[in-house]
């Protein structure tokens, strides 16, 4: 800390008690000077030498018969008049980055000027400002923080601005070029080994970090920190990302942890403020300077101080731009009275539908550009993977709310294109999450809710679970089981033999379901038939079973009891548009999953295999 000593006779100001100031000297005090509580009895002479103000109250208080002056709304108080007295005297004063701006203001009131007596304070204390405390970091800081309690005079004399363009100049110094001193206890990574020669030394942690500057700010008041900031993105020079890291250090040094201290009445007010600050500071470079987790955190605590709709829909416009970044956890927005949900569903339906919207337009400006562009739509659709994998785990933790209405459920479940959801067993685990948690669903609700899944799109897991759900529609189940088999079947069969009637299968669609089941059944005989089931593709009891095939030539395991019944169902309804009763009721007892396709070069060979009964 810098520091300049004035004057070189002893201090011989005492103390009587609190309230009283007095100089030993051998002549008898003339004037009595009171600022606030604290009367200074002095002599008229050395403070007329240097003060134009007390020339003229001496001058009038003599004609008013008076030795008492009192001097009303003194900078800086007590204090700061004590060291203008004592510099008037001749004492030693210490100045330093603690009370300069004190002294400033003092002598500023007290008129010591370089018309009164050359080399007076004013002049003094203005070199040693612009030589000394603005050239050091964290005198700058200092003084600045000092300001605050001094206003309006140190606005009026400038101290204010010039250590604002102090501050934010020295920020946009290069690093390797900083040689002041400074705080910063965040990151603090251990340093790489570098192996040479086969020594291995240690590589020396960078000097100075390009967020050096962040801590020592955070401790200024929010009205400064903003005027700061402003004027370090005015230069021009500061990464954003560095500037998001600013904000976010900021908000976690002053922003309480508990969610009563946020909305208690003593502080709400400052919390408000505060947030709306930050919002205000961040880059305007779309949200890539601040991560996602930190914006949506941010979000919270706006929602929670009741800050204005403009700086919520700032929040939640950068948000969209980042939400591929998110997790479930951040996403999980208390709602505010008067909703009934846990959540905030309506705000992440708004979030989503803005990032949609923000991709159409990047991707159909990227589509318009040149071959560059193509990648850059590739990528886009990259993220948008991300946001459909989050939406979907964001749906199964609000699908345990009971009171989430089903419209929103599904609103939101379909504010996801199909491209960004490849695979649907994220969607299929919240699908059936809700129906567990919401028992009282209708039929209908029930199909409109599964309508939303593909189960084409099911991995081989969430197919085996699906097939054994009883809270799935019966109709859903034998989808799931005719895709599994035609999956299983297009994984046997040679592309020689069945190109094209496993392409045909693929693509039955849900209307097809409905139009006639009579045609499924018969595919799916028609595919078992021509299908040899291989060794633990099918589950027993929802788990995968591998066993020596000598006990069973075929390899054949059993499916879950549901899916037996479904199957033997099916079949019964299958045989019954093209054969008799009587073939219709041995139909039922053996399922089309049982059969196995026999060897069509003999007779013989075909009688060794044989048909097991899955009823």
């Amino acid at each position: 800390m810098k520091f300049m000593k004035l004057g070189s006779k002893p201090d011989t100001f005492q103390a009587d008690g609190k309230c009283i100031r007095y100089v030993i000297s051998d002549l008898a005090t003339d004037v009595t000077i009171i600022v606030g509580e604290v009367k200074f009895h002095l002599h008229k002479f050395p403070l007329m030498s240097k003060s134009n103000r007390l020339q003229k109250l001496v001058l009038k208080a003599s004609e008013e018969n008076s030795d008492e002056i009192d001097m009303v709304d003194f900078p800086g108080g007590p204090k700061a008049f004590e060291i203008c007295a004592k510099f008037c005297y001749g004492m030693t004063v210490t100045l330093n980055a603690y009370n300069v701006v004190a002294a400033r203001c003092a002598a500023e009131y007290l008129e010591m000027t370089e018309d009164v007596d050359r080399g007076n304070l004013i002049f003094k204390i203005e070199v040693f400002i612009n030589s000394s405390i603005l050239r050091s970091w964290k005198d700058s800081v200092i003084v600045l923080q000092t300001t605050k309690s001094l206003l309006p005079w140190s606005e009026n004399l400038k101290i204010v601005g010039r250590c604002i363009d102090s501050i934010a100049s020295k920020t946009s110094v290069d690093p390797a070029n900083v040689t002041w001193s400074y705080t910063y206890n965040r990151k603090l990574l251990a340093p790489e080994i570098i192996v040479k020669g086969g020594m291995k030394y240690q590589e020396k942690i960078e000097s100075v970090p390009k967020d050096w500057w962040v801590e020592d700010v955070c401790e200024l008041e929010i009205f400064l920190y903003k005027r700061v900031m402003t004027a370090v993105k005015s230069k021009g020079r500061m990464d954003g990302a560095i500037i998001g890291e600013a904000l976010k250090t900021y908000a976690v040094r002053w922003l309480p942890d508990s969610v009563d201290a946020l909305i208690s009445d003593v502080h709400s007010w400052r919390n408000k403020l505060l947030v709306e600050t930050i919002v205000c500071l961040l880059p305007s470079d779309k949200g890539v300077s601040c991560s996602c987790s930190f914006l949506l955190k941010l979000l919270k605590v706006a929602i929670l101080v009741g800050v204005d709709d403009s700086a919520r829909e700032d929040l939640m416009n950068r948000i969209s731009l980042k939400l591929h970044e998110a997790s479930v956890k951040d996403l999980l927005i208390p709602a505010r009275s008067p909703q009934t949900t846990i959540y905030d569903v309506g705000m992440v339906h708004s979030i989503v539908n803005q990032c949609m919207i923000n991709k159409k337009c990047s991707q159909d400006l990227d589509l318009g550009k040149n071959d560059v562009g193509c990648t850059d739509f590739v990528l886009g659709h990259g993220s948008l993977l991300s946001v459909g994998k989050v939406i979907d785990g964001y749906l199964e933790e609000i699908a345990r709310d009971p009171n989430l209405s089903l419209a929103s459920f599904i609103d939101l479940a379909r504010s996801i294109p199909e491209f960004a959801r490849p695979v649907h067993d994220g969607l299929y685990k919240a699908i059936d999450m809700y129906l567990k948690e919401h028992l009282s669903l209708t039929k209908a609700e029930r199909k409109e809710l599964c309508s939303l899944m593909d189960v084409k799109k099911l991995t081989m897991d969430a197919s085996m679970h699906a097939a054994q759900n009883d809270r799935l529609p019966l109709r859903v189940v034998v989808q799931v089981l005719f895709f599994e088999q035609v999956r299983a079947s297009a994984g046997v069969q040679s592309l020689k033999n069945n190109p094209r009637d496993a392409s045909r299968s693929t693509t039955n669609t849900e209307e097809e379901w409905e139009k006639t089941a009579a045609e499924d059944c018969n595919s799916i005989k028609k595919q078992m038939n021509q299908t040899k089931i291989k060794e633990s593709e099918f589950p027993k009891n929802g788990k995968f079973l591998k066993k020596d095939s000598r006990n069973s030539k075929s390899g054949m395991q059993l499916l879950p009891s549901r899916s037996r019944r479904i199957f033997d169902k099916v079949w019964v309804v299958g045989k019954g548009h093209g054969e008799n009763k009587s073939s219709e009721t041995s139909g039922s007892s053996q399922s089309p999953t049982s059969m196995v396709p026999g060897d069509t070069k003999s007779a013989a060979s075909s009688a060794k295999h044989r048909r097991h009964s899955i009823s």
